[in-house]
């Protein structure tokens, strides 16, 4: 219902795959997709059951909360991305890694930069990822408004789901005890494709996040065993998804013009 990871299926995964692959399980890697945090709650268990290491990515979720908990800090590692598009964006490419273990914290910092300790010596092979000081800079700024633009893209979402109540779009859920940033507001239609046809004629962006599943991306079938088989529940949600208009600074007219042509469209089914 929140697109995020079932527990459900994770625990049914690690079953199936500790059979055939002991030792090879190594982590969990649960997306915070479009801003709603992920039932950590149940997943932690599965983790600790399996002796594995929770990795969170937090790279469409920034300032979320599960039952007050900022989301990044449930794992051993919370990624965080600063493409200009987040909701907490910089001016180029960036991104972050959130940990409380000292020992990770030093391995990531010489992964960064080279595998340096010290200057021009790599004790790892390391990379260049290092945030330069205008992305930081800017990123500084930006994150002491974050909860308040938050805040913003809840009051969007709220309308949104208000205003189009009555209609056959599926609309998000929001699960009980989290604080979601609405990262994208994401509808379902078996027929999304006519729907962004339709806005796309009136002048109205929207985008499909996303249109082909991981495991069906050509770089990646076939690389990867699906112990459960199909991924039905992802490749169906492909096919129906489409992302309405959603960030901070959208206005009451953009709002009412995007409902408007919802709402025109859905018209004519």
């Amino acid at each position: 219902d929140t697109f995020g990871m079932d527990p459900d299926a994770l625990a049914a995964a690690c079953e199936s795959l500790a059979d055939g692959h002991a030792g090879q399980l190594k982590a969990v890697l649960p997306v915070h997709i479009y801003g709603h945090p992920v039932d950590l709650s149940a997943i932690q268990g599965i983790v600790e059951e399996h002796n594995l290491i929770l990795i969170e990515d937090c790279a469409q979720a920034h300032g979320a909360r599960l039952k007050g908990q900022r989301v990044g800090s449930f794992g051993a590692l919370g990624t965080f991305s600063f493409y200009p598009t987040k909701n907490l964006g910089a001016l180029g490419d960036g991104g972050a890694i959130a940990t409380n273990d000292p020992e990770l914290a030093a391995q990531v910092r010489l992964l960064k930069e080279y595998g340096w300790q010290e200057r021009y010596v790599s004790h790892v092979a390391g990379m260049n990822s290092r945030l330069d000081p205008i992305q930081a800079a800017m990123l500084a700024v930006k994150l002491q408004h974050l909860d308040d633009e938050n805040a913003k893209r809840r009051e969007i979402a709220a309308r949104y789901t208000a205003a189009l109540a009555d209609t056959p779009l599926i609309l998000p859920a929001c699960a009980d005890n989290v604080e979601p940033v609405y990262h994208q507001y994401v509808v379902q239609h078996e027929q999304r494709d006519e729907l962004q046809q339709f806005l796309r004629a009136r002048n109205i962006g929207s985008l499909i996040h996303y249109p082909v599943p991981v495991h069906k991306q050509p770089a990646y079938e076939g690389r990867v065993e699906l112990p459960a088989g199909p991924l039905t529940v992802t490749e169906g949600l492909a096919k129906r998804i489409l992302s309405l208009p959603i960030h901070a600074q959208l206005t009451d007219e953009q709002f009412d013009r995007t409902v408007a042509a919802v709402r025109d469209w859905v018209a004519t089914l």
